[in-house]
């Protein structure tokens, strides 16, 4: 079963999202902030790890990817810098960032996608399909 970790502030999206992956074969852990998701990304090693970009801050989703892509020999995230991940996020509507959703012409760390809030369940699981098999 391939593990999944959630990483989103909204507790309720968390739970739902989570109740729907797992229906559909994946192990899925839940973290409500950046720091929560970097302790868990660490300490369970997930297959993919699912973000919204605006976490405690607007970008604190951004910084956790910058991380834990970090290409230094002696980063601490060495050992998951390759993991999957897939940004889930409202921000393109809720703030004023000029923000694309489209992959090729974003300025962001790299990623393995992103889906803009809400998403819908198939094309999700299509994604995490595509990232994780």
């Amino acid at each position: 079963m391939k593990k999944i970790l959630l990483i989103d502030n909204d507790k309720a999206l968390c739970e739902s999202l989570s109740g729907t992956l797992e229906a559909n074969g994946y192990a899925v852990t839940c973290a409500h902030s950046a720091v929560e998701g970097r302790r868990l990304a660490l300490a369970l090693a997930p297959d993919a790890i699912v973000t919204e970009a605006m976490l405690e801050t607007d970008n604190a989703g951004f910084e956790l990817v910058y991380q834990i892509r970090d290409d230094r020999p002696d980063s601490r995230y060495a050992a998951i810098r390759d993991t999957p991940i897939l940004l889930l996020t409202a921000i393109d509507q809720l703030t004023h960032f000029r923000f694309s959703l489209n992959e090729k012409q974003s300025y962001l760390p790299p990623i393995s996608g992103m889906l803009s809030k809400p998403a819908q369940i198939d094309t999700l699981l299509s994604k995490l399909k595509d990232m994780v098999g």
